[in-house]
This record gives structure tokens, C-alpha cells and sequence, in this order.
């Protein structure tokens, strides 16, 4: 069969593979472009096999929501590079909208829900390997289910939250996302820091006092103590920071005025934890010279 030039126009807008590549499908498997299309599917999952052992550390977080759910989920790459490929855009939009309509909690559950297009996530993300040329992971998936108000905020594609707020408004629970994707607070309330870490800061601020502050009676070392420890929670708890949307208030205070309550966030930056390759290219060239 005479494989002509808009079979291979239709196989690469089918797939998105190179036109080559698909020239090269149609041509062993005589112009059956189902075939073609499935050959195409197999070389991408054996690329996205090799590909998988590099650091993919870039990326996008995604978030979607409707009136019952909220969703983030943290998809790599390699480069900010191709984080920022059309290719690799449209596939987070639609892994997105997969992870709030298949109702996924994980992420086994996530890859093997299906896209709009019929494909399963990781079936899409073989393909998106085969376009971009970089090693994709579909990472992390966060997902709350409430009858309160649900905030999913996304600052530039890197920092994702999820607020559920009991009371209050849409407007506010936004709000609040804003606030712990700028301020990262570890904690909601005071009652949720660990003894552990109370403790440890007690210990910390008794050693750094001055002989004479030690020898105070006792109950005014409490009191020095405890004020010291009041605002080391203050600073790690969302009720206790200032809010960033009216620093004159306290994130409680806000919450007091709107008669709400934060009963749970969120959060995920791209890339942490993940331990990432630090390339020295200068030292790489002396090398490769001869010359360390």
C-alpha cells in the first residue's frame, strides 16, 4: 500500500510521534494506521522505560475542583524547559481533570484512571515522554472531599494548596490558600505542634539565656519562657502568622470576624524532596581536557 502523505499527516496528528517516525510505522505495518498507531504506542512506553531512571525534579503543579472536591497534583519533568512545552501542558490540564472525575486518592489509582481521550494517565504520559524527550512523572496527587467551602490555589505552576473551610466564603478560603502557599506554615493551630517540638525549643531557649535570667525565681522564668515558646508556635502555626492579606490581623483574628474555622490544608512545592543532580559543567570540560 502506498503510503501517502496524509496517512502520515493523519497517524502524527493521531499521535503526535515525529513525521519519520511515523512515515516509518505506516511503512511496517503496510499503511495500517491502527497498527501504525499502536507500533507508535509501544516505542514510546520502551522510551519512557529508558528515561526512567533520570531525575526528573521540574515540573507543574495542576489543580482542579468542583462543588464537593479539590485536587493538586505535582507532575515532573526534567527541564523548567520542557515544563513549559505545550505538549507537557496539555497533558497536567488533562491528568488534572482525570485525577477530580475518576474520584483517584493515589497514585496507582491516578495512572491507571482514563483521560478524556480513552487513554490511561500512564499510557498519556508514555506518549508525552515520546514527544518532549524528557523522562515525566506523575508524582504526587492530593485530594479533599467536603460539603465546606474548598479553596485549590496554584502559584506560578509551582506551589500548590488546598484549603477546607468550615464557615466563612469562597473568597476567604482563597484567601487563606494564598496565605500557605506564601508563608509554608507546618501546622494549623497551636494544638497541632508536637510536645516533641516543644520541648526541643525550651531546651534551645533555656540555653541561650544569661546566667542572670536563669536565676530569676521560678515563676518568672516560666513566664519568660513561655512567651518565648507563645511566639516560636505563633510562627509556625496558620493561626498564629499574621495574615498576608491584612497583616494587622492575625490569620485567628480573621477567622474570629468571619466566625470560620480552617479545618485542614494542603500543600505541595515542585521538586521537594527529591534530590537533584547538581551539574558542574566547568569541571566536566576540564575533565574531558585533560586538565583535573
Amino acid at each position: 500500500m502506498e503510503i501517502t502523505a496524509s496517512l502520515v499527516k493523519e497517524l502524527r496528528e493521531r499521535t503526535g510521534a515525529g513525521m519519520m517516525e511515523c512515515k516509518k510505522a505506516l511503512s511496517e505495518t503496510a499503511g495500517d494506521i491502527d497498527a501504525a498507531a499502536e507500533a507508535l504506542r509501544k516505542s514510546g512506553l520502551a522510551k519512557a522505560d529508558k528515561k526512567a531512571d533520570r531525575v526528573a525534579a521540574e515540573g507543574r503543579i495542576v489543580a482542579t475542583q468542583n462543588d464537593r472536591a479539590a485536587v493538586l497534583v505535582e507532575i515532573n519533568s526534567e527541564t523548567d524547559f520542557v515544563a513549559k512545552d505545550d505538549n507537557f501542558l496539555r497533558f497536567t490540564e488533562a491528568v488534572a481533570q482525570a485525577a477530580l472525575t475518576s474520584g483517584a486518592a493515589d497514585i496507582d489509582a491516578l495512572k491507571a484512571a482514563k483521560l478524556a481521550s480513552g487513554e490511561t494517565v500512564e499510557e498519556a504520559r508514555a506518549a508525552v515522554i515520546a514527544k518532549v524527550g524528557e523522562n515525566v512523572q506523575v508524582r504526587r496527587i492530593v485530594r479533599m472531599e467536603s460539603s465546606h467551602n474548598l479553596a485549590a490555589y496554584v502559584h506560578g505552576g509551582r506551589i500548590g494548596v488546598l484549603v477546607e473551610l468550615q464557615g466563612g466564603d469562597a473568597d476567604l478560603a482563597r484567601g487563606l490558600a494564598m496565605h500557605v502557599a506564601a508563608m509554608n506554615p507546618p501546622h494549623n493551630k497551636a494544638a497541632d505542634v508536637p510536645a516533641e517540638f516543644i520541648e526541643k525549643e525550651k531546651e534551645i531557649e533555656l540555653a541561650k539565656m544569661s546566667d542572670k535570667d536563669k536565676n530569676k525565681p521560678a515563676d518568672i522564668l516560666e513566664k519568660i519562657i513561655s512567651g518565648k515558646l507563645n511566639k516560636i508556635v505563633n510562627e509556625v502555626t496558620l493561626y498564629g502568622q499574621p495574615y498576608v492579606l491584612d497583616t494587622d490581623k492575625t490569620v485567628e483574628a480573621t477567622l474570629k470576624a468571619a466566625g470560620a474555622d480552617v479545618l485542614g490544608f494542603k500543600r505541595l512545592a515542585v521538586g521537594e524532596g527529591i534530590e537533584k543532580v547538581v551539574e558542574d559543567y566547568a569541571a566536566e570540560v576540564m575533565k574531558q581536557a585533560g586538565l583535573a
